[in-house]
Order: structure tokens, then sequence, then C-alpha cells
């Protein structure tokens, strides 16, 4: 008895050491998105602020190209073993309506660590345009079926679901104008070619603080801080369930350890909510925030039946 309880205590010392020998090397946080943009500015920031806790550096790695698949399926392909990790948006889930076949499964291939903050969506018109409230809009878009315009990033983005979303709960029809990016997507509404956008607050705040664009909405399901007098697109139409916005999260490869998992998951959260990352975050349109893996794993899970239904509403073929 004695000698069994001493082997499991040894094997128990054993394994707390295995536990506390991670990481043993330098960790790659893998970027599916190019340098430069939000993301690839917020894995820095985490980078920075998970270094000294975990004692090795943070190596941020963009891996870019076929709407974030090859970066993703890189982290979904890696040695389980916590030093690599993926930093990416709800594009994870939503890329399932755009591309018939994914070289990774968004759920099975990967282990969510934490999610790390959200970008509200805000409905937004040029100010010369006509419409005031969220009802005007839809008002005229009923009135002439398939003649007013929405501008997107691009197919495949969350601009066109956001859109296409609406469409789908408004009974409207408005023509999808895909643009090359956010950027010129707003260029295309303040140039008044198209008759609204439902895009990141980040793209949208500073034309409306400038009064170029007219923000009647915004698409989460509270309002937001930077436009406090905005009223959500679910209480403006009004229109319950409406809510959708980016969220950004950290996932590792399936297997990766669930005390690995945990611990990652336990610094990440600690940093976002440290103040100093909340002052630098926030007026930029990002809202810090942490989750247990448990509930990212749930959102993850919603995300990809909500998706694939405004996909299949919208007839968004697969490519």
């Amino acid at each position: 008895m004695a000698a069994t309880a001493a082997a499991l205590f040894g094997v128990s010392e054993s394994a707390g050491a295995q536990q506390a020998a991670w990481p043993q090397q330098p960790i790659r946080m893998i970027v599916p998105q190019p340098p430069g943009g939000g993301t690839d500015a917020l894995a820095r920031l985490l980078a920075e602020r998970l270094q000294p806790a975990l004692g090795q550096p943070v190596i941020v790695e963009n891996r870019t190209g076929a709407g974030g698949n090859i970066g993703t399926e890189a982290v979904a392909r890696a040695a389980p073993d916590g030093h690599t990790l993926l930093l990416t948006t709800n594009t994870h889930v939503t890329n399932v309506a755009f591309f018939s076949k994914l070289p990774y499964d968004p759920v099975k291939d990967f282990e969510p660590v934490s999610i790390v903050g959200s970008v509200p969506f805000v409905l937004g018109v040029n100010a010369a345009s006509p419409y005031r409230t969220v009802k005007d809009l839809i008002d005229a878009a009923k009135a002439r079926p398939g003649v007013l315009a929405y501008a997107s990033g691009g197919p495949g983005t969350p601009h066109q679901l956001a859109a296409e979303l609406f469409k789908s709960m408004t009974g409207t029809d408005f023509i999808h104008v895909p643009y090359k990016g956010s950027t010129p997507a707003m260029v295309g509404l303040l140039a008044n070619d198209v008759a609204m956008s439902i895009s990141a607050i980040n793209s949208m705040l500073p034309h409306i603080r400038s009064g170029r664009i007219r923000a009647l909405a915004v698409a989460p399901a509270q309002r937001t801080p930077l436009l406090p007098d905005v009223p959500t697109i679910a209480e403006a139409v009004p229109l319950p369930g409406y809510k959708i916005d980016i969220w950004y999260g950290v996932l590792a490869p399936a297997g990766t350890p669930k005390a690995i998992v945990a611990r990652l998951s336990q610094e990440i959260n600690k940093v976002m909510a440290d103040a100093s990352v909340r002052e630098k975050l926030v007026p930029q349109g990002l809202d810090p925030s942490g989750s247990t893996p448990e509930h990212f794993s749930e959102v993850i899970k919603f995300d990809l039946v909500k998706y694939r239904q405004v996909a299949k509403e919208a007839k968004i073929v697969a490519e």
C-alpha cells in the first residue's frame, strides 16, 4: 500500500514537473492576416504582455492567403505541445460559408483557449443621404427592391454576412457591391456610391466623428460606449435577435494538454483585463475581453450554425 502510494506520488510529481517545464521554447503566435492590420496589432500587444508571464518569447508570425486558411491550417497541423497558437477572428467560422472544402475542421482540429476581444459593427449611411433612421432605410429598400446597394470589404467578409443577415431578417433586397477591403468600401460609402454599409466601428468611427457618415445603429446586442447615443439594430427597427460583430480569439492545435490550455487562458485573461491594455484598445474600437476555453468553444459552435444558415438564405455559393 505504501509502495503504491509512493509510486502514485512519484507519477504526480513527474506530471507536475512536466507541466511546470512548459513552455520550453519560444511560442509562435500565427496570425492568418497580413502585418499592419488590427489582428496583427492585437497579436503583437498580446505577445508582448504574455512574454514575461510565460518566461519565453512569444513570436508573431504572419501567414496569409486563401482567406486566412493557410495560417489556420498551419496551426491545425502543428505539434499540440503549447508552443504554437493561432490568433484569429470569426473568419474561423464564417469561412465555412464561402469555401466548399476547408483544409481543416474549425472545431475538431483546435482547442479553444480564450476570446480576447470584439469589434462592434455599425450600420452607416452617407451623411448626405435622406435616411435618418434604420426604418427610413428599410422603407426605401422595400419601395425599390433590388435598387439600393450595400458595400462590403469583399465576398466572404463579415460585412457581407452582416448585411445579408439584415436583409433576411427585414425582408429587404439590397444589391451587394464587394470592394477589395474595408478601406475601399468606406471610400464607396463616402462617395455615396452605395446606400449603406454594416462595417467595423474602427473603419467607420473617424468618418462618423468628422460628420461624413451618419451612424444609424450598431450591430451588437448592446450599445457601445464609443457611440452611446446610437441604438442597436435590434432596438432601432425593432429587430429582436439581430446581433453581429467581429470577435478575436486564441486557439491551439487539437490535443494540446488541458493544463497548458488552462494556463494560457488564465494568462490571456489577465492581459486583457489590464487597465493599460484597455486604454490602448478601446479608443481603436476594440473591446478587450476574456473567456474560458469552454465558453469560447460554445461561441464557435453557435456561430458555425448561425453563419451557415445566413449563407444558405442568401444563396451564397461556396467556392
